[in-house]
């Protein structure tokens, strides 16, 4: 085996690396042929472990052999490459770490390597099916909780609430010429029962249906992302507005047209019609709570479309079957068989869920980041509105009408 000495000798003095398949350089820089260059074949010591493919071979100071891993690195930082410059640590056989300039493994100053900023991702919780379990049930009882106060506020104002309830029997009573125009009670609970009991449950579940809704968002709010759950707001008050709204809409407008025409039917026919509080109340809150839900149609859109279910594209390409689905919807939820009252239902729910494809295309601007021409859209609505008021103006000062709380909102 050689000795320190001749490798000493063996090697360049210009410290160039020699690649491990045993081959010398040709030449000197001089032109001279150079000396004989010690390789890993004539050493076995300093031979590389076979499980490391990418080596490369450079001389040190003391004239023994170090390996690099991932010579391309040392390529990348401040050292312009293995072969111009001398190792200056490690032994023979020893894989030597890249210096602190490698790309990828430092800033060159010592600097711990940065790590990745954490992912938007990261924030949502994880939680065991006993823990969903616990949750739902403290999110119910929260929920009760909060019909439970509304409960109690309602059963102060529960008499003053059934006039209201009972106005549009009493209209439609009197416009068949029934007097006096009132309701009957077949039993003696039935007054109980509903003015002290369904009715105030009625009226809290409108007026709980934010904390309801503020419920059912903290509930579902653990599996969405922090990106989704700034939605928050905007879920609660859209859902309870709309809620709202469909149970106004359902009581002055949708209910009074459709019991008229139900307790006008027997009129030609020698039939007085005589209502129960009971049946009355039934058909009232069938209806009112069927509007009400389905006013929730914008937001079920626009879930729909976060979650990447559908598109604004899709439901525009198949918007004959939605408004198929509508008009069967809108006939179980009326109460009347005939076409008015059908077309009455449907028309708002065909409006709402253009209103909930105009949300989603909304999200889908703010996904890509672009704008939605707000300035132009909002100047065109103005104009509309100045526009109805100039005709209900002229209506009111020329023409007789008179402004009500019903609609159409003009009568004569």
């Amino acid at each position: 085996m050689s000795s320190p000495e001749d490798l000493k000798g063996a090697l360049a003095p210009s410290g160039e690396t020699v690649p491990g398949n045993g081959h010398s350089p040709e030449k000197s820089s001089e032109g001279a042929p150079s000396a004989p260059v010690a390789t890993p074949e004539a050493h076995p010591a300093i031979e590389p472990p076979a499980s490391e493919p990418s080596i490369a071979y450079a001389p040190t100071v003391d004239n023994s052999y170090g390996y690099y891993e991932d010579p391309q690195a040392y390529q990348e930082g401040p050292q312009a490459s293995v072969i111009d410059q001398p190792v200056v640590t490690g032994q023979a056989g020893t894989p030597l770490p890249p210096p602190s300039g490698a790309g990828g493994s430092g800033s060159g100053s010592g600097s711990p390597p940065k790590e990745p900023e954490p992912d938007d991702d990261d924030g949502m919780l994880r939680m065991s099916f006993l823990e969903h379990l616990q949750e739902l049930r403290v999110r119910i009882f929260s929920m009760l909780a909060g019909i439970g106060i509304a409960f109690v506020a309602s059963l102060t104002f529960a008499n003053q609430l059934w006039l209201i309830v009972q106005t549009p029997a009493e209209e439609a009573l009197r416009s068949l010429g029934i007097v006096p125009p009132k309701l009957v009670i077949i039993s003696p609970m039935e007054s109980f029962n509903i003015i002290w009991v369904k009715l105030p449950i009625l009226v809290s579940i409108f007026l709980a249906s934010p904390w309801i809704l503020y419920q059912v968002w903290g509930f579902i709010s653990p599996g969405l992302y922090k990106r989704e759950r700034r939605w928050a707001a905007p879920f609660i008050i859209s859902s309870a507005g709309l809620f709202v709204a469909g149970g106004l809409f359902a009581y002055f407008v949708a209910f009074r047209y459709g019991l008229t025409f139900l307790l006008g039917i027997g009129r030609d026919a020698n039939i007085t019609p005589m209502v129960s509080v009971n049946e009355y109340f039934d058909l009232f809150f069938n209806v009112v709570m069927g509007v009400g839900l389905v006013f929730e149609l914008p937001i079920l859109v626009f879930f729909l479309t976060l979650l990447r279910i559908v598109t604004p594209k899709f439901l525009i390409a198949n918007s004959r079957y939605a408004i198929l689905a509508i008009v069967i919807l809108a006939a179980i939820v009326t109460p009347t068989p005939d076409v008015f009252n059908l077309v009455l239902f449907s028309t708002p729910m065909v409006l709402l869920f253009y209103v909930g494809v105009f949300a989603s295309y909304l999200l889908i601007l703010h996904r890509e980041n672009r704008r939605f021409p707000w300035g132009t859209v909002l100047a065109v609505f103005a104009a509309i509105l100045v526009l109805l008021a100039a005709l209900a103006y002229l209506a009111v000062t020329k023409y007789g009408y008179k402004v009500t709380y019903l609609w159409p909102f003009l009568t004569k």
